[in-house]
């Protein structure tokens, strides 16, 4: 069987093959809500990669974002975005990228990110370190919450649910050096992953704008958990990324915001 990674990185490049070809024509957008885009684009970055998996991995599960999709435990899947930062894509804003991993008896085997803007390819497997084109990488040294650049993002119903992380973004804002916003789950963990950013946190996520980048941030030595600093699992939808020095100071700010006691 050909390696899971090798096949990712295939994969992830000719997605972002069709993505820097698109960029600058006309695409079709069409709108699964009032603020979440889906553009032609992501079906056709998505049909091949569907396409290159059911070729080389045909008893493996797919899923993906623009899909249906059904959850059977912990048989080995493809987990797939193939655009994260559509709306980024839509307005020609270049910071989005692919995001693919493969998930072997529960456990994420495998991720790859790339921006095809950037010409950056992420990259990890289990036990063997995280890399950005063919480089090895680790997270900051950074371990004062002041000193730190964060980033985070915000769900697609943010101006109908009240649990939208504002209240956290405010607080972050006052506790850290900067805070940064800018539309792509999985890029924010692969930067994490190679000190760009010292931490990243962001709640209603799905599986597939965390697993790779997860796996990415933990192979480079960082820490993520659930928003309270418990077990994290990309099943569950939020998560608190850091390089490990300022995860606790992090962790009290968001309880602060949630109203329960922590650490400062």
């Amino acid at each position: 069987m050909m390696d899971p990674l090798q096949a990712a990185v295939e994969m992830a490049l000719e997605s972002g093959r069709i993505q820097k070809e698109s960029l600058s024509k006309d695409i079709v957008i069409h709108h699964k809500g009032e603020i979440n885009l889906v553009t032609e684009v992501d079906i056709a970055c998505q049909e091949k990669i569907i396409s290159m998996i059911r070729e080389r991995f045909p008893d493996d599960d797919i899923i993906a974002e623009e899909q249906y999709n059904i959850y059977e435990g912990h048989r080995n899947r493809w987990i797939v975005d193939p655009v994260d930062g559509t709306t980024n894509y839509a307005h020609g804003y270049p910071f989005f990228c692919t995001s693919i991993a493969y998930e072997a008896k529960g456990r994420v085997m495998a991720g790859v990110v790339y921006n095809p803007i950037m010409n950056e390819l992420f990259f990890a497997a289990g036990g063997k370190g995280a890399y950005l084109n063919g480089e090895r990488i680790t997270v900051s040294r950074v371990n004062n919450l002041k000193r730190a650049l964060l980033s985070t993002g915000f769900p697609y119903d943010i101006t109908s649910n009240p649990n939208n992380n504002i209240n956290h973004f405010v607080n972050f804002l006052h506790q850290a050096q900067a805070v940064r916003r800018d539309g792509s789950a999985a890029l924010n963990l692969s930067y994490v992953a190679c000190g760009r950013f010292d931490g990243f946190w962001e709640l209603r996520l799905s599986p597939w704008d965390l697993a790779a980048g997860a796996l990415i941030l933990e192979e480079a030595g960082g820490r993520i958990t659930n928003l309270s600093g418990g077990p994290f699992t990309i099943y569950h939808g939020e998560c608190l990324a850091s390089n490990g020095l300022i995860h606790q100071a992090m962790a009290g700010v968001i309880k602060k915001g949630n109203g329960t006691a922590g650490p400062a």
